[in-house]
């Protein structure tokens, strides 16, 4: 499956990314990795890979963001008057949180919470992109050190 996508180069790359940041399984660092021992320009495959893995990234937070509050109440038996205490923290603090969205599983924990409350998707998307970065980044410098 990793052969489609390096056959795609940069485009494959973006698809994995997305595939990854969303709520498919996949590992797009190894596509990463591929391309670049194959001579891709490293720059290119690290935008490339944030912004498939970002853009994934938004369609956990637009499937959070279809949820309903009465569901946290229904089965998370949590009280709306408890909910509605936390939140003025939660906008305020929340979106700094999806930098902890490239750690797999709690970062899509985390990005769909900040879907379902409509925390901020400007600053949620840009926290997030910070840390899907943060993340690229760490395995292109692991590439160059293996290389």
């Amino acid at each position: 499956m990793i052969d489609f996508f390096f056959h795609y180069g940069l485009f494959g790359l973006f698809l994995a990314g997305f595939l990854s940041g969303s709520i498919f399984p996949f590992n797009s660092e190894s596509v990463l990795s591929l391309l670049i021992y194959s001579g891709f320009d490293v720059a290119s495959c690290l935008v490339m890979a944030t912004a498939g893995n970002a853009i994934g990234g938004i369609s956990i937070y637009y499937l959070g963001y279809l949820g309903k509050m009465e569901w946290i109440e229904k089965y998370a038996k949590v009280k709306p008057e408890k909910i509605h205490a936390i939140l003025p923290k939660l906008k305020q603090y929340g979106p700094m949180a999806a930098t902890l969205s490239f750690v797999p599983i709690i970062g899509d924990v985390v990005i769909l919470g900040l879907g379902f409350f409509r925390i901020s998707p400007v600053l949620t998307l840009i926290f997030m992109t910070i840390g899907k970065f943060a993340r690229y980044l760490v395995v292109v410098e692991l590439i160059k050190i293996v290389m």
